[in-house]
């Protein structure tokens, strides 16, 4: 699967919410073809290197392991600036890629399989409090409030990934719990991080 990617200095996480301020015209170009075509484009954290690439200059290096991202709204407030909201969707693994005449980063990638929904074990209890307590505080724009119906507390997958979002976790930590394919794991590294930090 060919995929135009967006290197950035943030993770984002299967079900999770990433708006965006576009205005380099590769970004913008490549918006436009995913909202005419309705495809994804690739989020991968950046590992060394600046988001706005100057013009003739090397792309990022990024992790190898990211989220599609699909574009749920959109608006244009001024010439030349595009707004964004977009939704993490499966995670992929870059095989090879290149870099566009424009700068574009497309990549081979592989998706991987979607985390199965888990029971939340009773010793995680506290972490799902402690999510409930941050989501509420949050702004829309950190963690958009959705239907009860859409709320999975109960979910062990949907827990971790939430908390990953809100926690304020070193860059190559949210990296590290993005690549588990173990949510009982990414929940006692949560658990570790909270414990450490007096959060709990």
């Amino acid at each position: 699967m060919l995929l135009p990617l967006f290197p950035l200095h943030t993770v984002l996480y299967p079900g999770g919410q990433l708006p965006l301020r576009i205005f380099e015209q590769r970004y913008l170009e490549m918006a436009k073809a995913c909202l005419r075509d309705g495809s994804p484009f690739g989020v991968c954290s950046i590992v060394h290197g600046d988001e706005v690439m100057p013009e003739g200059g090397a792309a990022p290096d990024f992790a190898k392991v990211g989220t599609l991202a699909r574009i749920e709204s959109w608006d244009m407030p001024q010439q030349g600036i595009l707004q964004v909201s977009a939704t993490g969707d499966t995670r992929f693994e870059v095989r090879e890629h290149t870099v566009a005449r424009d700068g574009l980063v497309v990549a081979d990638v592989a998706t991987l399989p979607a985390e199965p929904r888990i029971a939340l074990d009773a010793r995680f209890q506290p972490l799902a409090r402690l999510l409930e307590v941050l989501a509420a505080a949050a702004s829309p724009q950190q963690f958009p409030h959705p239907p009860s119906s859409e709320r999975s507390f109960d979910d062990a997958t949907w827990v971790g990934y939430r908390l990953c979002e809100l926690l304020r976790l070193p860059l190559p930590t949210r990296q590290r719990l993005l690549e588990s394919d173990d949510a009982e794991a990414r929940l006692e590294a949560l658990q570790e991080f909270v414990v450490q930090k007096g959060a709990a």
